[in-house]
């Protein structure tokens, strides 16, 4: 079983998997994903954070996505584009986690749960908005 701040990540990118069949909203994925027997061993206030930060920043974040990506966000595979909000969140508002930690564990995630090449995709325009998202200091 994942545990720590990966183990959130799985779970995110599965309530953001349910948000986008659904459309369940922050509280309710929280309220539901967090007595299943997966949640126990994460780190549930990163997990909590990440669902309150992403399920409304979705449009935003899909604009992003359409800034990077060579198709529209309403061809992306769900696990992708839920892959793709979750690193585009952390890269943008959490400088407290490196860049490459952040793409690694899309990539990871990718290769778990989504198509064949899915994680080639998510690292191409996640490596693309890195600049755009974290410009370097000083410049």
């Amino acid at each position: 079983m994942a545990r720590g701040r990966h183990g959130a990540r799985r779970l995110v990118l599965q309530a953001l998997y349910q948000h986008q069949l659904a459309g369940h909203a922050a509280a309710e994925l929280i309220a539901q994903f967090s007595v299943t027997k997966e949640f126990r061993g994460i780190d549930a206030a990163y997990f909590n954070m990440l669902v309150e930060e992403i399920v409304p920043a979705g449009p935003g974040l899909d604009e992003l996505i359409a800034a990077a990506a060579d198709r529209p966000v309403n061809q992306l595979d769900p696990v992708e584009r839920a892959v793709l909000w979750i690193g585009l969140t952390e890269l943008r508002d959490h400088p407290d986690v490196p860049e490459r930690v952040v793409i690694d564990e899309a990539i990871e995630l990718a290769k778990e749960f989504g198509a064949q090449d899915g994680f080639r995709y998510v690292n191409a325009v996640l490596d693309g908005m890195v600049r755009r998202l974290r410009p370097p200091a000083g410049g």
